[in-house]
């Protein structure tokens, strides 16, 4: 019993630390200005593109020309918020 309380308790604890090491992305598109959120970038197969999720429409979107940067969580939330 005591064992399956311990697992229990390290798999919450994992879960805990995978969540907080998700790594947040504004893609910007230079021809429009448009901003994209997102925490996860694909490489489209061409050169240099990259595929995502738009974490605010929900849409994918592939670009071929753009502009990525890393920012923190709390940047990532208020941009979701603004909708």
């Amino acid at each position: 019993m005591m064992s399956r309380a311990l697992a229990c308790a390290a798999l919450c604890l994992l879960m805990l630390v995978v969540a907080g090491c998700a790594t947040y992305y504004m893609v910007r598109d230079p021809g429009t200005g448009t901003a994209y959120y997102t925490t996860k970038i694909e490489s489209a197969g061409q050169a240099g593109a990259v595929k995502f999720k738009d974490d605010r429409t929900g849409g994918v979107v592939t670009m071929q020309s753009s502009e990525v940067r890393e920012i923190s969580s709390d940047e990532y939330e208020a941009a979701l918020k603004k909708k």
